[in-house]
């Protein structure tokens, strides 16, 4: 019955078939799994007497209605219900239905908005429908989903209340003892009172339960996952003590702490022959390249090959720049090569020869890497910057290149916060490069309203004078008609000819070819740009020490993650950064804005961010949609931490998993997403 094509439901035709298509719904068990996203509470009656302004919901009879046209064809429908007590005015707009629908001196239950309306109290269009055991629409606390064109909360509240029967039936999907132990209500219970809870109380249960059944379905996957990795063998990579010490004793910096137990951690987990799954986590300029070179030095000491991926070309380019410089000083330069999607057919050609060869040691590239063109035949170890921009099957055929299990290091500038991790990211290692460089300085970061821009020019000038650089990043390439905001090309042509047409500017955006956009880099790493104007383009990696303005445009448009990686890209040697967060209106500024404005924790960000935002596609837009966690609140440590527990106490305690065929399906879905082996 649940795997049911939706139109063999009563009051499903081809239309509303196709509507619920669009909201994802194919499958009776579709509708059935399609949770509110919020409710109405009218599940406290009261007598009319007794009504104040703000939503009510009555019990009462109808005694009168007409409708009437009025200006513009607007309809109008008024009715008078009445109880015991007294009586209430009731408007309708634009629904000239409701004066042959309702039954006359019948029972209705009455839920709306109790408010003024041409110099009169009245219950505004309010849902009504005859009095009941079970009211689907008034009454009680009242489910509101996500809808679609044509397609409103009504009709899929009518169509989930006829199949009570279905879900009261739905099998239980976690083992009894994990049930029990854990004080969960039947997974049934917990579904109709998602959709119809009984009580404020009943609704929280339910979200108890079906949160707790992600998590804990996420956590076995992931642990699986890590119990299966384990059992692999990889190329064990010996520690060289001195070499290590040679290479951090030709840094022109000292290491941090936090560097110094990373690398330490990566060295363990490299020397056993079990592959490294390990996740380094810093906040922006933290140092994870410094981090990656000394992970990759030992591989390469061994005469294997290390595979770096990273997001964009020109962070690739990037960080072969700054690794050709740190490796020169032991020697170890002369084995990085480049595989870039732009490169000429010949280069190309030229960089698969020297790596089918081994003669290429350090490979670094963006997805050209998984090109099936490319044989790693010595592949010791891969280093996935910014891993969460790759999806999980691309770093899957990245390391099936080996012919056995390479090591695998994967980099983020993302904070993310703890209960996440734990969450999803269960089958990783996890290290931490909580320390920034000696002598950087916090950025100073400004909401600035569109009304003081010349105050703000004023300031920026000012540290352009002493030679400093500035990004300038909009949020569209070019003028748009839907969107109010300030494009890339226009803040150019203002900035170049008007505004600071006494400095360098130059523009970057993606739609550039990447000849244009060397160019453009090369001349701001050279001090030849006092500004670049730019897309988020430059977010992630770009590398400029003399650069510290950012100014964002449109600031209000970014997500909070991505203004802090932004703004990571300046301020990155002694001196001080600044950063501006220019709204496109005068407004006043959002909490994400005063947040960051206040913050350059990127880890308390984080949290901020997973409260207002919730979870969202939490690995990646390549598998969106699919570890999405709808019900649970990944703010609730307790109720994770629990769930974890169980998973690991279900794990070790031999039980088949195999016993609980829906629980089984969900962790295998999960498995096949997070898994990177």
């Amino acid at each position: 019955m649940l795997d049911k094509p939706i139109e063999s439901l009563k009051g499903v035709g081809e239309a509303v078939a196709k509507k619920l298509g669009i909201l994802g719904v194919q499958t009776i068990d579709d509708l059935i799994q399609y949770f509110p996203r919020r409710y109405d509470d009218y599940s406290q009656l009261i007598t009319i007497i007794k009504l104040q302004p703000g939503p009510v919901s009555i019990k009462a009879v109808i005694k009168q209605a007409k409708g009437r046209y009025v200006r513009r064809g607007m309809h109008i429908t008024e009715a008078v219900a009445s109880d015991d007590t007294s009586s209430v005015r009731l408007v309708w707009f634009n629904q000239p239905y409701r004066e042959g629908a309702i039954k006359k001196n019948q029972e209705y239950f009455i839920s709306g908005v109790f408010e003024l309306s041409s110099g009169r109290l009245a219950i505004m269009n309010p849902a009504m429908e005859l009095a009941s055991d079970f009211p689907v629409n008034t009454a009680r606390i009242v489910p509101i989903y996500r809808e679609t064109k044509g397609l409103k909360s009504g009709v899929i509240r009518k169509l989930v209340a006829g199949l009570q029967t279905e879900i009261e039936n739905l099998p239980e999907t976690l083992p009894a003892e994990v049930v029990n132990s854990n004080q969960l209500i039947d997974r049934a219970g917990a579904i109709a009172n998602m959709h119809f809870p009984v009580s404020g109380t009943k609704l929280a249960e339910a979200k108890r339960r079906l949160g707790f059944e992600e998590v804990f379905a996420l956590t076995v996957a992931s642990l699986l996952n890590k119990q299966a990795n384990q059992k692999q063998s990889a190329l064990a990579i010996p520690f060289d003590e001195k070499l290590a010490r040679q290479f951090v004793a030709s840094l022109p910096f000292d290491l941090t702490n936090s560097q110094r137990r990373v690398v330490w951690q990566i060295y363990q987990d490299m020397r056993k022959p079990v592959p490294m799954n390990r996740l380094v986590e810093g906040d922006v300029g933290s140092g994870k390249t410094v981090v990656a070179a000394m992970a990759a030095l030992m591989a390469m000491a061994k005469g294997y090959q290390v595979a770096l991926m990273a997001p964009t070309e020109l962070l690739a380019r990037q960080h072969g720049e700054s690794l050709f410089a740190m490796l020169t000083s032991v020697g170890k330069q002369n084995g990085i090569s480049l595989l870039l999607g732009s490169m000429k057919p010949a280069e190309k050609k030229r960089a698969h020869i020297a790596i089918t060869s081994g003669d290429a040691k350090f490979i670094i590239g963006t997805h050209a890497l998984i090109s099936e063109k490319v044989d790693m035949h010595k592949l010791g170890l891969i280093i996935v910057d910014e891993q969460h921009r790759f999806g999980v099957a691309q770093r899957a055929t990245l390391q099936k290149k080996a012919g056995h299990m390479p090591h695998v290091l994967s980099m983020t500038a993302t904070p993310i916060p703890r209960t996440l991790a734990l969450t999803l990211y269960g089958e990783l290692d996890i290290s931490l490069l909580e320390d920034m460089p000696a002598g950087r300085l916090p950025i100073i970061t400004k909401v600035v309203s569109p009304n003081s821009r010349l105050q703000m020019y004023r300031a920026i000038d000012k540290e352009l004078e002493h030679g400093r650089q500035m990004f300038v990043v909009c949020p569209i390439i070019a003028e748009s008609d839907v969107l109010n905001v300030l494009s890339a090309e226009r803040v150019y042509e203002g900035l170049a000819r008007k505004v600071f047409k006494h400095r360098r500017v130059g523009l970057l955006h993606g739609k550039m070819k990447p000849v244009e956009k060397e160019a453009t880099m090369a001349q701001l790493f050279n001090s030849e740009l006092d500004i670049l104007v730019s897309t988020t383009v430059i977010e992630v990696g770009v590398h400029v020490p003399n650069a510290t303005i950012m100014l964002i445009e449109g600031a209000e448009r970014f997500g909070l993650a991505q203004l802090h990686q932004l703004r990571g890209r300046v301020g990155r040697s002694t001196d001080q950064g600044y950063c501006y967060l220019v709204m496109s209106d005068s407004k006043a500024p959002t909490k994400r804005l005063r947040a960051i404005e206040q913050s350059n924790d990127g880890f308390r960000l984080a949290e901020f961010d997973l409260e207002i935002r919730g979870p969202g596609a939490i690995y990646g837009s390549a598998q969106s949609g699919q570890l999405d966690l709808r019900i649970a609140n990944l703010s609730d440590v307790r109720l994770i931490a629990t769930a974890r527990s169980s998973a690991q106490t279900f794990l070790d305690s031999g039980e088949k998993l195999s016993k609980y065929p829906a629980l089984a399906a969900q962790v295998q879905s999960h498995r096949a997403v997070t898994n990177l082996s």
